[in-house]
């Protein structure tokens, strides 16, 4: 209810309400036995019951509301129908017009030619579809094919680069042996010309000889030449003896020993067999690297060989090392000591000079010693004077000679130096040795024997024992391995051209396979686009068939179509008139159940009122004596009797105002602001005098 009404309403409750309460109240006091309690409990129920039937009302009134909004709706939507059903209705009165034969047949036969069209483009979709499979594999296919070549090419790239780094490494070998190579050709020919140079030199005084001076070269082959032949064998007799001896050395191992060696005259036959060659008359320096190799070589494999008959299998072996140790053993304890091993006076081995030179080296030391050039039966030789053929037959001499019997104390201890094996003349240590040879400023031979180590370096820089000289085979050694390494860069290249020649190839064949595959692939989107193209054809003639078909469906069934629409919207029609009867019905309930909601919340007011003055006249009551209470009950009636005259007039206007808003259907709810003025007014009035009244009176009471 809008806040016009809800004043006049409320004006009407307080009117009546003050006029019930004054009729109350007199009646409450007219009796001394009732008391305020009883006034203010019936006021207080009449408040409860009066707001309950309000609350019913505005109940009533909701669900009111609610039937008429539905009804709306309802009406809404039959008008809505209707709307459609006529011009359904329209649409099969103009297709019963257009429902003739000739109309019929047109239609019959454009279903016809368009089912022809639906069947050819489906047969196209089938047909397309069939080229998009097609088009796939093959796409699948090449990009197989891709994937392999993009593998094979990876592949060759890696043989490239594979190939590339070996040719690098082979290149680089290659240059570091010729590099190599050279270094050491130029340090050989140096020492060839310094031993050349050193040769003549040595010859200078004599004119002759220089043309007799050999290079280092041609020492080394005139050793070679004579190492074939001059080799010392023994006999198995002598071999068992010796054996028999070193493992026992008695008197009777030593006599057999003795008889099967045959002494001095087995020794000279042996010098004989030495062979003699013009190219050995030439003058050398026994101290020069190139014949202090000759020597030992020759030596040690003079020495070998005899260890081999005897059946051992470790051999000696010969090192520029330890040459150069031997030469610095014999000049600093035998030259610069002035120590003659033989002579008229000699004095034998230097054995403090060996234990001296063994702690220096920390190494085991043994020495063999010879007659040299001193005595040969060749005669004797001088160091000024001394040839290629002279120290190498006084080595082949010397060595020959340690197979017998020395005689003395000494007995067979060259022989036991040459086939003991970890051990020489009893010391231990001796299980890698090395020979050096060297002769001293009296002529003799010394023979070193040294036990190589790794400290010591005694066994760096060995020669070869297979008679070739270090310049030879070292050169060899580079030219073979240079040849190899050639071999090697060769090949290497050969490999590079080819693993080239195949990631070319493997390339070629990447980029056609990837050419292949690009075309496959735009054939496929290519065929794809045209099966879609294709599907939206037949969509279409589909569409267009179905279209075809309804229109012959509607022209065969006109009259079918023309009476259904026809019920339909006679249906829709009488659904509306339905409707709109029960929006009216709704409406008129509606409107009672407002009319009856604004005459509870009337009674609801005056209830309140009442119960409020009531309240007001029982308080005033209970705090007076008999006399106050029969002056108030005189008040009373007098209010009374103004409250009934008040409350007529109230009345008619409120009938007046309720048959107005009755003839407006109360669905409108506005009121004349001067007309609800004036009520108010009046209403004012009326509760100002009894509200005077009776705070007068309680005043008066009061000041007495």
């Amino acid at each position: 209810m809008n806040k016009k009404k809800m004043i006049r309403l409320t004006a009407l409750v307080g009117v009546a309400t003050a006029t019930g309460v004054v009729v109350e109240a007199n009646q409450a006091h007219a009796a001394t036995t009732t008391t305020t309690e009883t006034t203010n409990q019936t006021t207080n129920a009449s408040v409860e019951s009066t707001q309950a039937a309000v609350d019913a009302a505005q109940s009533t009134f909701d669900t009111a509301q609610t039937s008429v909004d539905s009804a709306q709706a309802n009406v809404t939507s039959a008008s809505n129908n209707v709307t459609s059903a006529s011009a359904a209705l329209s649409s099969a009165i103009a297709n019963k017009e257009a429902a003739t034969s000739e109309n019929i047949a047109s239609a019959t036969s454009a279903v016809s030619s368009q089912a022809v069209v639906v069947a050819s483009a489906s047969q196209a979709v089938s047909e397309q579809a069939g080229v998009v499979s097609a088009a796939a594999s093959v796409q699948a296919s090449a990009q197989a094919e891709a994937t392999s070549a993009s593998a094979s090419l990876s592949s060759s790239s890696a043989n490239v680069a594979s190939a590339a780094s070996a040719l690098s490494a082979a290149e680089a070998a290659l240059t570091s042996d010729q590099s190599t190579a050279a270094n050491n050709l130029s340090a050989a020919e140096s020492a060839a010309s310094s031993a050349s140079a050193a040769v003549s030199s040595g010859q200078a005084a004599v004119d002759n000889a220089q043309a007799a001076v050999a290079s280092a070269q041609a020492i080394v082959d005139a050793v070679a030449e004579v190492q074939s032949s001059d080799v010392i064998n023994m006999s198995v007799a002598y071999i068992t003896a010796l054996k028999n001896y070193l493992a026992n050395p008695s008197s009777a191992n030593a006599a057999a020993l003795q008889e099967v060696a045959k002494g001095a005259d087995y020794v000279k036959e042996l010098q004989q067999k030495f062979k003699s060659d013009a190219s050995l008359d030439v003058v050398v320096d026994p101290s020069d690297p190139t014949v202090q190799e000759a020597l030992s070589v020759y030596a040690v494999n003079l020495i070998n060989h005899l260890r081999n008959q005897y059946g051992l299998t470790t051999a000696f072996g010969a090192s520029a090392n330890a040459n150069v140790a031997a030469i610095d053993f014999v000049k600093k304890y035998y030259d610069d000591e002035d120590w003659n091993i033989f002579g008229t006076n000699g004095k034998g081995h230097n054995k403090n000079g060996l234990d001296a030179y063994a702690n220096q080296l920390n190494t085991s030391i043994a020495e063999d010693a010879g007659s040299g050039l001193t005595t040969w039966v060749n005669g004797k030789a001088t160091m000024a004077t001394t040839t290629l053929h002279n120290l190498l037959y006084a080595v082949y001499s010397d060595i020959a000679t340690m197979l017998f019997d020395d005689g003395g104390t000494n007995n067979w201890s060259h022989a036991q130096s040459i086939f003991e094996d970890g051990t020489i003349l009893g010391t231990g240590g001796f299980n890698n040795v090395y020979l050096g040879v060297a002769f001293d400023k009296y002529g003799y031979a010394h023979y070193e024997l040294y036990n190589a180590t790794e400290g010591n370096h005694l066994g760096n820089n060995a020669y070869s024992l297979d008679v070739q000289t270090a310049a030879q085979n070292q050169l060899a050694a580079l030219e073979n391995s240079s040849a190899n390494d050639l071999v090697a860069v060769t090949k290497a290249r050969t490999q590079l051209a080819s693993a080239e020649t195949s990631y070319q190839t493997a390339l070629a064949t990447y980029k056609q396979k990837e050419e292949a595959l690009k075309k496959a692939g735009d054939n496929l989107a290519a065929a794809q686009a045209s099966l879609e193209a294709a599907q939206a054809t037949l969509a279409t003639a589909k569409a267009k068939l179905a279209e075809l078909e309804e229109t012959v469906a509607n022209l065969t069934n006109a009259d079918q179509l023309l009476a259904a629409a026809q019920a339909a919207y006679e249906q829709a029609v009488s659904n509306l008139t339905t409707a709109t009867g029960n929006l009216g019905a709704a409406q008129v309930d509606l409107a009672k159940a407002e009319s009856q909601l604004a005459l509870a919340e009337d009674t609801a007011e005056q209830a309140k009122v009442r119960a409020a003055i009531a309240a007001q006249v029982d308080q005033q009551l209970n705090g007076s004596t008999a006399n106050d209470r029969q002056s108030a009950g005189q008040d009373a009636t007098s209010l009374k009797t103004n409250g009934r005259a008040l409350t007529a007039t109230v009345a008619t206007a409120s009938a007046a105002k309720q048959k107005q808003g009755a003839n407006q259907g109360r669905l409108s709810q506005t009121g004349n602001d001067d007309q609800e003025a004036s009520t108010m007014a009046l209403v004012g009035l009326g509760m100002l005098g009894m509200a005077t009244g009776l705070y007068g009176y309680k005043k008066r009471k009061l000041t007495k």
